[in-house]
């Protein structure tokens, strides 16, 4: 069994309201409190690059299942400019922006499977899970 739902990512205030829903949804996976921190800042950190890269996007949320385990996945997703060198981008340190360029190679480095895809010209699809211990 698999429960979802999609939240927009348009405004600064929507970024405010993933983090919340994503707290409540670990919570209720069973994350630990030290992965629960984890997930909510994975969150916050792409809702913020969807907004502030692509103008805005979304993002599903579910709780997903393998065996006994149970966990929590994102998937974030826009129609921005797209990143035109991936490898680049997963790099600490590079940005674009204004940032510490930490966004996308952080929130790798908080969650337990990572996903990029993205073209440029389409958009960007990044797909992370974090799976309760």
């Amino acid at each position: 069994m698999t429960t979802a739902e999609e939240l927009p990512i348009n405004v600064n205030g929507d970024v405010v309201l993933v983090r919340q829903r994503v707290r409540t949804v670990a919570v209720n996976v069973g994350l630990s409190l030290v992965d629960q921190t984890k997930v909510v800042t994975a969150a916050s950190e792409l809702a913020r690059n969807a907004l502030v890269y692509a103008g805005g996007g979304q993002v599903r949320v579910e709780v997903v299942h393998k065996g006994v385990r149970r966990g929590l996945r994102m998937t974030f997703s826009d129609n921005g400019p797209g990143i035109p060198d991936i490898e680049q981008a997963l790099t600490d340190g590079w940005t674009t922006g204004n940032g510490l360029g930490l966004g996308l190679s952080g929130s790798r480095r908080l969650v337990d499977e990572f996903a990029l895809e993205s073209t440029p010209g389409e958009g960007t699809l990044v797909t992370v899970t974090k799976w309760a211990r």
